[in-house]
């Protein structure tokens, strides 16, 4: 038999399956994340998405850096606190140019740039919570709050949740970015995108608090505030997407006051734009932390402002 063609041989005898080459593990590939325990409403403007197939993995590259730099402002806030002074739009055309294909809306490229659909916009001038609550970089954010917890644990420190409308503005910018980091997803810039892990349901479902308590935080992937530098928004706010969901103050008040932000380490939208209204005030859940706003221009602890029961902001 000639040389060549038992070199052939010899190499695709010796050649590794697919799974090899690409560290695939074939019992995860099809991993779906089955918690439906907390399902994100369909709510905010993406356009026309193209779906994705299914990707070969491919090696790991090093993240690229924001798209846009911070520009952090603190004067007329109170401590831990940063202003937002900008024109928020109250319909962004956000354009999805790829969708991945699982079904949970996870877009992974926009065009460049958003557009505003609205005539005109609405200037907004506060302040926001540098990190989520209790708002100290390096410490785990504080979950397991309702709406209601949340609106008290503020007004403590003569604060307010923030407003639907100012979250958002807070996130994305001028520029209606749909990351608080840029255009394009990246599951390195914030806690996202993580796959849940099962729980007892026996323990979350029952009457003993402290039990379901400590099992929903024993699932948590929740990280310490400021654990990923690059998720910062273009005011300076950091962990806006992804890591733990927060409870704003709803634009319309239906069906309830309360509304959730940001999404959480899920894999799910975790954009700046999208909301989740389906909880009302006194629901809590493992994944659910807040932050808190209040009026700029004043520095001792935006008391002007404080009001657990925030009107709706208009339309």
């Amino acid at each position: 038999m000639p040389v060549c063609v038992l070199l052939g041989l010899w190499a695709w005898a010796h050649t590794p399956p697919r799974a090899a080459l690409t560290g695939e593990n074939p019992r995860e590939a099809g991993h779906h994340h089955r918690h439906r325990h907390h399902r994100e409403d369909r709510d905010g403007t993406t356009e026309a998405p193209t779906v994705r197939e299914a990707p070969s993995p491919a090696p790991e590259a090093p993240s690229p850096a924001p798209e846009t730099s911070p520009h952090e402002r603190t004067e007329g806030c109170p401590a831990g606190m940063l202003r937002v002074t900008g024109a928020y739009c109250d319909d962004a055309h956000q354009r999805c140019e790829e969708m991945d294909d699982d079904g949970r809306e996870r877009c992974l490229r926009f065009r460049k740039p958003a557009r505003c659909g609205s005539r005109h916009t609405r200037p907004m001038d506060f302040c926001i919570d540098r990190y989520e609550w209790p708002n100290r970089e390096g410490v785990l954010p504080q979950v397991l709050s309702s709406w209601n917890d949340a609106a008290a644990a503020c007004a403590s420190l003569g604060r307010r949740l923030c407003t639907e409308d100012e979250w958002t503005l807070a996130c994305e910018g001028d520029a209606m970015q749909p990351y608080p980091y840029g255009y394009v997803r990246d599951e390195t810039a914030c806690n996202i995108d993580r796959h849940n892990l099962p729980y007892d349901h026996g323990a979350v479902s029952g009457d003993d608090r402290a039990r379901a308590d400590a099992e929903m935080m024993r699932v948590s992937q929740a990280r310490p505030s400021g654990a990923f530098p690059r998720c910062v928004s273009p005011y300076g706010v950091r962990d806006m997407t992804g890591n733990v969901d927060e409870w704003a103050v709803s634009r319309t008040g239906e069906p309830f006051r309360s509304v959730l932000k940001g999404g959480y380490w899920g894999r799910i939208r975790a954009r700046c734009r999208p909301a989740t209204r389906r909880h009302d005030e006194g629901f809590r859940y493992y994944q659910i932390g807040f932050r808190c706003c209040a009026e700029a221009g004043r520095t001792d602890g935006g008391r002007a402002g404080a009001t657990v029961t925030a009107s709706v902001a208009p339309r």
